[in-house]
């Protein structure tokens, strides 16, 4: 930025006149004084203004919208107190590790997520403390063109995005189990020299069809018998094994992982999955855009503006060709979506076949998967009707609030909000009204997330990872099955 400098103006007396000095205010003898005195401050003032409109039109703006550097948040992370080679046994130098290396990566969030905590829930039950790794982008899910990197491929801490064990947060106080530690300090712990390494060609082959439970259970007994302290898990070749995760996409995305759910729901690794604190900043900054705006109801209503609200995950844009693929390949819904104990369940339509499906089969899939504006109404007024006439006897219940979570910016999403002020939804808050700084922005859609474990209604898209995480955290929550919906 440019600064002006002001030049002061030589105020020293002629020997002459050595009694004047600091007394032009008293002395009336010379005129000249008087006009020096005058000339002086009217070229400070003619500095100052230029000085004004130089910076105004010539200054160029900061650009503030970078992404953040995460300096304080990846000390805070490396100053870790388990990160310390002396604490006794099972932490330490002694202390029993895993590393999943072949966790997926540069993918969406969602994906990482399903992964971290099973992963963490596996090391957990092993006996053995996980390993966490950065969260690493997939450049073109990036909020900022990549003009804007600070890094070829952009990171962002783990902590940033979620708290709680599988974080390297603590366990429950009584709980012996070994916490989690960042990779850089089992990089430390663990040098390359003392590690195991399994490759996941020499354990996935005999259980790749296996049901969850059955997964896990040869996992953690490899896991919890090898007596090295240190092992990391490698991926096999994607030209061998396409899905070489250790809980892979077919897992995911069968009722397959179903027999997981009751283990996975009631560890600590789900019980003690927190919002982070960027994210629940982000979350208490934007309360106040749902508070409602609508005539007061007759009838006394919660000023919790969470308990008021439905949430709906309306993904756009690129959906159609995956909706698309999900039809070709007779897809099932995605992971805990599957529960057969939640409304709108969905089972594949017989007469396709695997990479090969009907044209009226695929009708039926984009209905589900990219309902039209129609369909989409009257899902959200059919949610509302059932959860209100669910109220316990002697409650009532209000629901006039609506979130809208969804990457569309086009006008499509201003004709649905005129059709959702018809059905009398007076508050409606999208994404793109959300208001955040560089950190929050950066988890943005972890914010979406937390909104939408919190509202009392949430209706998500049953083929999202997207809404499969909400879900697991909205019924570890304890909320109701008619509160969760699908499209």
């Amino acid at each position: 930025m440019l600064h002006s400098q002001y030049i002061p103006i030589a105020t020293k007396a002629h020997p002459k006149h050595w009694r004047l000095s600091g007394q032009l205010n008293t002395y009336n003898g010379s005129s000249r004084i008087r006009h020096l005195a005058i000339g002086a401050g009217l070229l400070i003032l003619a500095a100052i203004l230029y000085s004004g409109h130089f910076t105004k039109h010539f200054v160029a703006p900061l650009d503030l919208d970078q992404p953040p550097t995460y300096e304080s948040l990846w000390k805070w992370e490396r100053d870790l107190p388990q990160h310390n080679l002396d604490l006794p046994f099972p932490e330490g130098r002694t202390g029993r590790y895993v590393l999943f290396k072949n966790q997926v990566q540069m993918l969406g969030w969602n994906n990482h997520m399903n992964e971290i905590l099973m992963n963490a829930h596996l090391a957990y039950k092993s006996d053995r403390a996980y390993v966490f790794q950065d969260y690493i982008w997939k450049p073109d899910y990036y909020p900022w063109p990549e003009s804007k990197f600070r890094t070829p491929v952009p990171h962002t801490p783990l902590n940033a995005l979620m708290s709680g064990p599988a974080a390297g947060g603590p366990w429950d106080p009584e709980d012996p189990a070994p916490r989690s530690v960042s990779e850089r300090w089992f990089d430390i712990v663990c040098p390359k020299s003392e590690r195991r390494i399994i490759n996941t060609r020499d354990v996935k082959p005999a259980i790749y069809w296996e049901n969850g439970d059955v997964i896990f259970d040869h996992w953690e007994k490899i896991l919890k018998n090898a007596p090295e302290r240190c092992i990391e898990i490698q991926a096999e070749s994607r030209s061998k094994d396409g899905f070489p995760q250790t809980f892979d996409l077919f897992l995911w995305g069968s009722t397959r992982v179903l027999p997981l759910w009751e283990s996975f729901k009631n560890s600590p690794v789900s019980r003690l999955l927190a919002t982070s604190p960027i994210v629940h900043s982000a979350v208490d900054r934007n309360e106040y855009l749902f508070l409602p705006r609508g005539p007061r109801v007759p009838r006394p209503a919660t000023s919790n503006p969470y308990d008021r609200m439905l949430a709906i995950h309306l993904r756009r844009g690129d959906f159609k060709e995956a909706c698309v693929r999900l039809a070709t390949w007779n897809s099932t819904f995605y992971s805990w979506n599957l529960h057969p104990f939640l409304p709108d369940s969905f089972t594949p339509p017989p007469g396709g076949e695997w990479g090969n499906n009907t044209p009226e089969n695929e009708a039926i899939y984009m209905e589900r998967c990219l309902p039209t504006d129609e369909a989409i109404i009257k899902k959200i007024r059919d949610s509302r009707a059932d959860y209100l006439h669910a109220a316990p006897a002697g409650k009532t219940r209000t629901l006039d609030t609506i979130f809208l979570l969804t990457n569309d910016r086009s006008d499509w999403l201003e004709r649905l909000k005129v059709a959702l002020r018809k059905e009398g939804w007076y508050t409606i808050v999208t994404t793109w009204d959300l208001e955040l700084d560089q950190e929050q922005k950066d988890v943005g859609m972890a914010v979406d997330m937390d909104i939408a474990r919190k509202a009392a209604v949430f209706i998500g898209n049953g083929w999202s990872s997207f809404t499969s995480n909400i879900l697991h955290r909205r019924l570890v929550d304890g909320k109701e099955p008619i509160s969760n919906r699908f499209y």
